[in-house]
């Protein structure tokens, strides 16, 4: 409004003599500067995240007069969701956080959008840039932070894992896996009516009274958005309203899935058994989660266009522990690594998924997207589950017939051509009417009314593939829509230009239709398309004889050699900093389904163009992956319910496959020099220990546990990172290191930089009987690697240190891969994944 004053008042100027005008310009300009300055100080306002002295719920132990401790007891399992203590601790907290904002600014010029005492003690806060300096220097204040933008990360997967035959019948079968287990989602929300959360055919929910969390009422219908399957509905906007991102029109002020994604991972956790999947008439199966008897608690941060805000989504990681959550599936993750801190290990986020993990909650976070290339998690931290995307062995594939007899590969899960018949092949290029074809591209087939009906009625229609595919403004599911309102006998998508990082997916259509990704299938079509066709002396097509038949492509082809990593499944190594810097975590944990899941849909979802209006979805993602770890985590708990976060993490990474169903090695989808898709041997940076195997993950033999305490030390031994720093952070002081932070008794060893000869211990724990293990190890030759005692027998219960010792042989440049193997005279098998860089010490 500023602005558009000074501009009325300077068009004014026109009237006076030129003595006044030149005043006039003075006092303009110095006006102008003088609000150029105050739009500096007042007017950008931005978010910030604010961690202050004094310990949060979760690691009081004591101390402040009036208030007990709240801290886990070291022999009692902590409750944080509803005792007395907790909620006056809470609450004075919070009372400390309005004072201070009071004594250092105006009411009015600052918002404080959440007051955060669980699991991080601070706030999320909407105010300038110099309100925020001045909030760095107050004292009490640890650490100011400017927040960040964060992004979103079946049918047959069950079968694939061997779930229903080989895990659901030893907890009770399908009725009963995941019983009273709560996972949270922190996504985009729910769609509250699909039959995957529906209780209209199952045992009714009992109440779960440690389980604390509320169910918003949806402002429209006025109906409860919980049912007893669904426990709990939350959403949580206040960043994003206060960014200006919010537009409550298309966004929804509720936990309603506005984008289908939080509706599909919910699903492939905890999604209920055997729900029929029905698209255009076919049914492609029927879905059912990972852990089908789990309650699943919504906390919406996740928004249909500009995803969410860092401190919306510590806002409900802390409401999600405060209420009782089990697991937390994370199927989110930040832009990029942190750069406010020393360590990608340090900011707000991961604190206070440490706090969870702490409280005894489970996280499975998705590694994100960004493959096949190194260095692209977007999940770092130990204490975290990250997961990988593999491809399952079940494909969808298809192909042409031209009528000269040559047969082109496709994508096209769709019927057949009529009476497996030959029709004639008519391109939209020659079909075009109006002259609208400036505004609109009618290659791409989206708009019906561009091309002549007349002409395409009867033919298989051939469209191209734009760029407008890969930005999401086309869709395959449009093109059969313009199809079949023309009247054709099929559609044929044809791909002229490949563009780097673009991924094909087969999608559902109800009449033949198929979409050829080779370039050079594409230019035969071409070829034949014009050789067969007669124009006149202009140019225009008087007559089509291109013919083609489309194949049945509605049943899918299993294979052997899965599973395999995705493409775009992100790659480690982790790094410790902006700078990308290595680490020395093994990132990510373990490998899970993520390609081409069919799972429930919201029906006004946006995410995914092609399933727009549809109640099931078949995506891919990481996002994907990441709730099959999360529901299978369920099953774990629901047997051993007193195990710890780190207890089910080694439990599922010990006991992952580093072998196909083939009996091979794993292998990962990656580039080749000239951007086509070929298979290499993957390595632990594309799947970690391997991919999940859920019923040796049930029965792991050996263990390897964590402590919140051995966490710190772990961040107290990362080279160049201040102890104070970790104290502002996470509230715990650097009272004791470990030497390295490879001593993490993590299932895993990463060095990143290997000198010489560098030793490293584990400890192991015995959670079945007693039994005799021998342990081997291999590793490249680069690297000598070698563990002691060669064998050991451990008392059920007890627990044993391992000795392993790494020694640089030879210098390359690169990491060298192996494992440390430990079998068991009672059947069990763990493996340890080890990688390396060797370094001339």
């Amino acid at each position: 409004m500023a602005f558009k004053m000074v501009y009325l008042e300077t068009k004014a100027l026109y009237w006076f003599t030129d003595y006044t005008l030149a005043k006039m310009k003075r006092i303009t300009l110095t006006w102008l500067f003088l609000m150029f300055l105050l739009c500096i100080a007042f007017g950008t306002h931005d978010v910030y995240i604010v961690t202050i002295e004094g310990e949060p719920v979760v690691s009081y132990n004591g101390g402040v007069e009036g208030f007990a401790a709240t801290a886990v007891d070291l022999v009692e399992e902590m409750d944080i969701t509803s005792s007395e203590a907790v909620t006056s601790y809470a609450l004075h907290l919070e009372k400390q956080h309005d004072e201070l904002l009071g004594s250092l600014f105006e009411v009015g010029t600052y918002e404080k959008l959440y007051s955060y005492n669980h699991l991080i003690n601070g706030f999320a806060i909407h105010m300038s840039p110099l309100q925020a300096e001045a909030l760095r220097r107050a004292p009490g204040v640890k650490h100011v932070e400017k927040d960040m933008k964060i992004r979103k990360l079946t049918t047959h997967t069950p079968q694939f894992l061997g779930l229903p035959t080989g895990v659901w019948p030893t907890g009770g079968g399908f009725d009963r896996a995941g019983e009273d287990i709560v996972i949270g989602f922190v996504d985009s929300g729910i769609y509250p009516k699909h039959p995957s959360f529906s209780t209209y055919n199952s045992e009714p929910y009992g109440p779960l009274p440690r389980y604390s969390g509320k169910c918003e009422i949806d402002p429209e219908t006025q109906r409860n958005f919980c049912n007893g399957k669904i426990i709990g509905a939350q959403h949580f906007a206040k960043a994003a309203i206060a960014a200006g991102a919010f537009n409550p029109e298309i966004d929804f002020a509720s936990p309603l899935d506005g984008d289908g994604h939080g509706s599909h991972t919910a699903a492939i956790a905890a999604g209920n058994n055997g729900i029929p999947v029905r698209m255009h008439g076919y049914e492609f199966g029927k879905a059912s989660g990972m852990a089908p008897r789990a309650r699943i608690a919504v906390y919406k941060v996740l928004y249909r266009l500009f995803g969410g805000y860092v401190s919306d989504v510590v806002a409900a990681i802390e409401q999600a522990v405060h209420d009782g959550v089990d697991i937390l599936n994370l199927s989110v993750g930040p832009n990029s690594p942190p750069t406010a801190t020393r360590t990608t290990f340090l900011n707000p986020f991961d604190a206070a998924l440490l706090s969870a993990v702490k409280a005894g909650v489970f996280v499975a976070q998705a590694a994100g997207n960004g493959g096949p290339f190194p260095k692209t998690l977007v999940s770092f931290s130990p204490w975290i589950t990250t997961v990988a995307a593999a491809v399952d062995d079940r494909r969808y594939k298809n192909h042409l017939t031209l009528g000269n007899g040559k047969i082109l590969p496709g994508l096209g899960l769709s019927p057949a051509t009529h009476g497996n018949r030959s029709f004639n092949i008519v391109s939209a290029c020659d079909v075009l009417l109006g002259s609208s074809t400036v505004k609109y591209n009618p290659l791409d087939c989206q708009r019906p009314e561009l091309l002549n009906k007349k002409m395409v009625e009867g033919n298989i229609l051939l469209c191209g593939y734009s760029f407008n595919f890969v930005s999401g403004t086309a869709s395959i599911k449009k093109v059969s829509e313009t199809a079949k309102a023309l009247g054709a006998a099929g559609f044929i998508v044809a791909v002229e230009n490949s563009y780097p990082g673009t991924k094909f997916d087969p999608v559902p259509v109800n009449i033949p239709g198929i979409l050829i990704t080779d370039v050079s299938k594409t230019k035969e079509i071409i070829d034949y398309y014009n050789c067969s066709t007669r124009r006149d002396w202009a140019g225009r097509p008087k007559i089509f004889e291109a013919t083609a038949n489309i194949a049945d492509g509605l049943a899918p082809t299993l294979y052997n050699s899965a599973p395999q990593v995705a493409l775009f499944s992100s790659r480690g190594p982790d790094v410790k900093d902006f700078s990308f810097q290595d680490a020395d975590v093994l990132k990510p944990d373990i490998l899970a389904p993520g390609n081409l899941i069919w799972a429930a849909w919201a029906p006004n979802g946006t995410d995914e163009a092609n399933y727009v209006g549809e109640g099931f979805a078949m995506v891919s993602g990481t996002s994907m992956a990441a709730p099959h770890i999360a529901g299978i985590a369920a099953l774990i708990k629901q047997k051993n319910p007193k195990w710890s976060p780190a207890a089910i993490k080694s439990a599922l990474m010990t006991t992952a496959n580093t072998l196909d169903k083939g009996g091979r090695p794993l292998r990962a989808q990656q580039y080749s020099g000239e951007e086509i898709m070929t298979l290499v041997r993957a390595t632990p940076f594309d799947y970690g220990s391997g991919a999940v195997d859920p019923k040796a993950a049930l029965d792991p033999g050996l263990i390897l546990d964590t402590s919140h305490e051995d966490y710190i030390r772990f961040l107290c031994s990362v080279p160049d990172v201040a102890h104070g720093e970790i104290s502002n952070i996470t509230g715990s002081a650097c009272n004791a290191t470990m030497s390295h932070p490879t001593d993490l008794n993590s299932p895993s060893i990463a060095i990143s930089r290997l000198e010489g000869t560098q030793t490293v211990k584990r400890t192991v724990t015995n959670v079945a009987d007693t039994e005799t293990y021998v342990i081997t190890t291999r590793m490249s030759p680069e690297v000598a690697l070698e563990a002691s005692p060669p064998a050991m027998t451990v008392l059920s219960g007890a627990s044993r240190e391992i000795t392993v010792t790494l020694t640089v042989r030879s210098v390359t440049g690169t990491y060298s891969f192996g494992e440390i193997l430990m079998k068991g005279d009672r059947g069990h098998k763990v493996r340890i994944p080890v990688v390396a860089m060797g370094y001339c010490s």
